[in-house]
């Protein structure tokens, strides 16, 4: 079975991963649910499908054996991420960078917050975009006071950046 296109490119490249420190912590979490509840689940429905009888037409059996494959390349993916992980400390000097939440104000007055995480972090519907995403790049490094122009699909947009904080 070929590799998933994450994986042959992650296999290609040892490139270090920046990620805050919650980011890693998430991953750990996740591949300790993989290893254990899932793989148990997934031998649990593959054991009932092999009960059943005839493996040759069993779609149950066919679905295990996918789910199985599918939760063993989500292992592999994240124990590559986890090893080539660079957990990002905190900007010193008060800029934004990764970890950061950002609060601006846009040019009609509308206050927002970002969060800026590594690329496996974004979380779009929580506001948590990349340090590499156009808004990202634009907030990196600036402090309170200063205005940022970013780029968009449709034109620009300006930010005033009001709050950089650290949890």
């Amino acid at each position: 079975m070929p590799l998933p296109p994450a994986l042959y490119w992650a296999a290609m490249t040892k490139q270090r991963i920046p990620m805050t420190q919650r980011g890693y912590d998430k991953l750990v979490e996740t591949l300790d649910h993989l290893k254990t509840t899932r793989r148990e689940q997934i031998s649990e429905y593959m054991g009932s499908a092999i009960a059943d009888g005839d493996l040759r037409e069993s779609a149950a059996y066919d679905e295990a054996r996918m789910q199985q494959s599918e939760n063993e390349a989500r292992i592999v993916e994240i124990e590559d991420q986890l090893e080539r992980a660079q957990i990002v400390a905190e900007d010193a000097a008060g800029g934004a960078g990764l970890g950061a939440r950002v609060r601006v104000r846009d040019e009609k007055g509308v206050e927002r917050q970002f969060e800026l995480v590594g690329t496996y972090e974004v979380d779009v519907l929580k506001n948590r975009i990349s340090d590499a995403s156009p808004i990202g790049k634009a907030l990196s490094g600036k402090r309170p006071g200063q205005t940022v122009t970013v780029p968009l699909p449709r034109g620009t947009a300006r930010f005033e950046v009001l709050e950089v904080t650290y949890d």
